[in-house]
């Protein structure tokens, strides 16, 4: 029985190994994806949109893994809740990824246009803002550290306000047609941006449940994010 529970216990650290891989790839992406946007390369974009297969990919992989695990298993107790967190991040690296996606296909879509510098740096300072939040949260899920996933909430306010003060840029934009076409799609980039600070709250949730037994809904300290 104990080389059972010993193999069962490989394979979830395995799983966890793939799902950080995942992390890594996604952090990766969310620089490249707002780097197209800043630089006006539809080249980047296409890069980071074909990268999203392999994500795809792996999250399959590890899908179908928990599932042969679970049914053999059948946990319990912490076990049980790790396996909870496991399905729940893999889930959630998924979508940070299609949100990469949808940053890379504003990208495409407004090459050429007429553009803000003021928006370019603001949402250049909300990708430098959210990508520490990815490796935070995940650093806090590998380590099972309450309060560093405690600091997640904070570290997502000066995203959320970024976010929030996007709608008055576009304004700013509105004499200029296609400036504002441009700006409109920005507002897009902000909000994807945002999904993903949302998205690493979602992790350290699930770090205070596997850790605690509880699960903790952060909400969101500024009003106006949207976890789970």
């Amino acid at each position: 029985m104990s080389d059972r529970r010993s193999h069962f216990h490989r394979e979830l650290a395995e799983l966890e190994a793939e799902l950080m891989g995942v992390a890594e790839r996604a952090e990766r992406m969310i620089g490249e994806a707002v780097r197209a946007v800043v630089e006006d390369t539809p080249a980047l974009a296409d890069a980071v949109i074909a990268q999203d297969d392999e994500i795809d990919r792996i999250y399959l992989a590890i899908h179908d893994r928990w599932l042969e695990l679970m049914a053999r298993q059948q946990p319990m107790g912490s076990d049980l809740r790790l396996m909870s967190a496991i399905l729940v991040l893999n889930a959630t690296l998924e979508r940070m990824g299609d949100q990469c996606v949808n940053i890379s296909k504003m990208a495409k879509v407004v090459h050429g246009l007429p553009r803000s510098q003021q928006i370019l740096t603001e949402l250049q300072e909300m990708a430098d803002l959210v990508r520490p939040m990815v490796r935070t949260a995940m650093d806090a899920f590998v380590r099972r550290d309450v309060p560093t996933a405690l600091t997640l909430p904070e570290m997502d306010e000066p995203v959320d306000r970024l976010n929030r003060q996007m709608y008055r840029r576009v304004v700013e934009c509105g004499p200029r047609k296609e400036q504002l076409e441009w700006a409109t799609r920005m507002m897009m980039v902000a909000r994807a941006l945002e999904r993903i600070g949302d998205q690493a709250v979602d992790v350290a949730e699930q770090v205070v449940f596997l850790a605690t037994g509880e699960f903790r809904e952060f909400g969101d300290t500024a009003g106006t994010g949207e976890h789970g």
